[in-house]
């Protein structure tokens, strides 16, 4: 069906006829004259002089429907250039019905008129223009039915583009809003680090040495994967370890921790361990009589990130609230999966769902 309207009802009045097109118009037109004549008289193709006899219907068959079909692409071109089904559906409704329903009437009676007196039924000197009018009865319902195939089909065209923009417009609304939430963690991640260094610093000459190259390290990850969405797990779980080991270099025994996972092709928004592990360290009391222990495990299709709940003084360590907002937020951009907070007097967990990309 989709086919056959396109052949017999979507030729633009810009449009180059093609030799391929005029060939195709014929034919649907042939098909919607053959229909015609089956149910107006199904008993004369069983004979061959019922099939002679109907050859003067066909071709008027023929003629009007193609008028009808061409004069209809006609009002659609016209009003697809100037008037939008989705912002102006009644005025496209209204006009869309005068100017074709006029335009078929005048069309029809024209035919009619020109064939009544070549067949000799009228006088070419004395036509009965009156009389004639009811025969536009039945070429005015096949311009209803033409009428609504035109309608509908400009109709669903106009709003299948629409959708497909919208579309593109919340995909290109997304991709900035993820951008904008990306950029948010180079700089987030660069002053904590430094923070940490400039204390670090006053204490230890060899041991910020050795933390400054472990940063650069590290800090190459975070500059490979800016403009990435998402990142094998192997990758990000490869890049915790080494962040942590950083940390191990400032705290030493204060600070403990386990990694196991069972990768099968999973994926994770770039960084998001690393936020959570540095929100941890940041908000946590870390000191040899109180270790800060720290624990991610993989479960089924979920990162589990742990640590023991000691948190410092809330004037200590002020939170931008930067961290965990923004892996939720990239998470609500991705996909529908959510992470979960989980706090209890001796735990602070967080549930990171991991991701997968289809081949």
């Amino acid at each position: 069906m989709q086919n056959i309207l396109k052949a017999g009802l979507s030729f633009k009045s810009n449009r180059t006829w093609s030799y391929t097109n005029i060939l195709r118009f014929i034919a649907v037109q042939a098909g919607i004259a053959t229909t015609i004549l089956l149910f107006a008289c199904p008993t004369c193709w069983l004979t061959w002089d019922g099939l002679k006899n109907l050859i003067p219907d066909f071709f008027v068959s023929f003629i009007f429907s193609s008028v009808l079909s061409f004069g209809g692409n006609l009002v659609v071109s016209y009003l697809d250039e100037r008037i939008s089904w989705i912002d102006h559906p009644v005025k496209r409704i209204v006009l869309t019905v005068v100017f074709y329903m006029s335009y078929a009437f005048v069309s029809s009676y024209i035919i009619i008129v020109i064939y009544a007196t070549l067949d000799g039924q009228v006088p070419s000197d004395n036509i009965p223009w009156i009389e004639l009018l009811p025969y536009t009865k039945m070429p005015m319902w096949a311009a209803l039915i033409f009428m609504g195939l035109f309608t509908t089909w400009s109709w669903l065209k106009e709003w299948r583009k629409s959708a497909l923009e919208a579309e593109k417009l919340k995909s290109e609304k997304l991709a900035a809003q993820y951008q904008g939430l990306k950029n948010q963690l180079n700089p987030h991640f660069l002053f904590n680090s430094l923070n940490a260094l400039s204390n670090l610093v006053y204490e230890d000459a060899d041991r910020s040495a050795a933390f400054i190259q472990k940063l650069s390290r590290i800090y190459r990850y975070v500059l490979e994967v800016q403009n990435e969405e998402l990142v094998t797990l192997n990758s990000e779980v490869e890049f915790a370890r080494n962040y942590l080991d950083l940390q191990k270099i400032r705290f030493e025994d204060s600070l403990q921790f386990s990694i196991e996972t069972q990768d099968e092709n999973n994926w994770i928004p770039p960084l998001s361990l690393q936020l959570l592990l540095e929100n941890a360290i940041k908000h946590n009391v870390a000191s040899k009589a109180n270790p800060l222990v720290i624990h991610i495990i993989q479960k089924g299709n979920e990162m589990w990130i742990s640590n023991n709940f000691q948190p410092k003084n809330a004037t200590d360590e002020p939170s931008t609230g930067i961290g965990l907002k923004n892996i939720e937020q990239r998470y609500q951009v991705l996909s529908n999966k959510k992470p979960q907070v989980i706090t209890s007097e001796k735990e602070f967990l967080v549930i990171l769902p991991l991701l997968k990309i289809e081949a």
